[in-house]
């Protein structure tokens, strides 16, 4: 039986969400996979295993939430029973930060030791 699995991810760069998208279309069963880069979360309707979706996403974005596993939505209305549907105005979108690969703070994490002469694990070997 099929089920949606819908995570909170950190997808902070194209870059995230690349890999994110390979690591959990790798997975047997994986019907359809819709990524919300602007909320942060992963939907994944299918018959895949719940906990090795998790698990894959916790590989690629070191962080990943579960908001909801169960049954996929019941498919919407039929053709003739569709009611015409009224223009609402759009709502100008906030101006949201888009990280590019380059200065992605999940993508380059690395750590930075500052060391002197007298702090260096061996002082007695020096290469001249």
């Amino acid at each position: 039986m099929a089920q949606r699995t819908v995570l909170k991810v950190d997808i902070w760069c194209p870059k995230c969400q690349k890999k994110l998208l390979q690591a959990v279309s790798g997975l047997e069963g994986v019907n359809t996979i819709d990524i919300d880069a602007t909320k942060g979360l992963l939907t994944v309707t299918g018959e895949a295993d719940p906990y090795e979706i998790i698990v894959r996403a916790r590989k690629a974005c070191k962080h990943a939430e579960v908001v909801t596993i169960g049954p996929p939505p019941a498919p919407s209305k039929k053709a003739g029973e569709e009611k015409p549907e009224q223009k609402k105005p759009q709502k100008e979108k906030p101006d949201t930060k888009v990280h590019s690969s380059d200065n992605c703070p999940m993508c380059q994490r690395f750590a930075v030791i500052y060391l002197d002469r007298w702090d260096e694990p061996n002082v007695i070997c020096s290469i001249l």
